[in-house]
């Protein structure tokens, strides 16, 4: 089962078409960062080189070529959080 690229709940199966929005944080479930072809290590973020570019990865969009990944997704590091253990990691002593 995948889980919200935003909130990490879990996604129904039949929750993936254009107008959907998971049940907890209402973002928009047939986006790039819920498919599993978003990769930021790719071109444009996407795996899929024959897909066209997206520019807004958190939005719903009309991509062909989407499928619900296989991650537990979500946003459970704030990016206070994320800043903190930045900081921890490079402090000077």
């Amino acid at each position: 089962m995948t889980g919200c690229w935003n909130c990490g709940k879990p996604i129904n199966a039949n929750n993936f078409h254009r107008q959907d929005t998971c049940e907890s944080c209402k973002r928009d479930t047939h986006a790039c960062k819920n498919c599993e072809h978003y990769d930021t290590a790719y071109n444009n973020m996407c795996r899929e080189s024959s897909a066209d570019r997206v520019v807004e990865k958190e939005k719903a969009n009309f991509c062909d070529y989407f499928k619900p990944s296989g991650r537990a997704g979500g946003s459970a590091k704030s990016a206070d959080a994320l800043k903190a253990a930045a900081d921890a990691l490079f402090k000077k002593k």
